[in-house]
């Protein structure tokens, strides 16, 4: 099979398939976010500048853009598990092994965070 090594192609079939949606409800969250930011208190020059550096930031994200490509994928879904984009009640359907890899990610990170 072409490709990656451990990528199998129904899950970079379901993967490419997701994440549009994933990115759009992600970007969604981060638009509320920025409304609310905007519409506290305070001067409008701060919050002007306080969004432009969020932003900045945010675009960054794998919720935002990722480079799309097979070598890349778990990690994108490592990312978008970090940024809050995706649960692991996200990543059913996927293949076992990859499902398997991606929660006991969750849980070493957990576990590093101390939660």
């Amino acid at each position: 099979m072409r490709g990656t090594p451990g990528v199998n192609e129904k899950d970079w079939k379901l993967f490419r398939s997701r994440i549009p949606d994933w990115q759009e409800a992600y970007m969604d969250k981060l638009n509320h976010e920025y409304i609310e930011l905007l519409s506290g208190e305070g001067n409008p020059s701060d919050k002007f500048w306080a969004l432009e550096e969020r932003i900045r930031q945010d675009k960054k994200d794998s919720g935002v853009q990722a480079e799309m490509s097979r070598s890349n994928m778990k990690f994108i879904l490592m990312d978008l598990l970090d940024e809050g984009a995706i649960t692991a009640a996200d990543l059913d359907g996927f293949s076992d092994d990859l499902r398997d890899s991606l929660l006991t990610y969750i849980e070493l990170r957990k576990k590093r965070e101390g939660r």
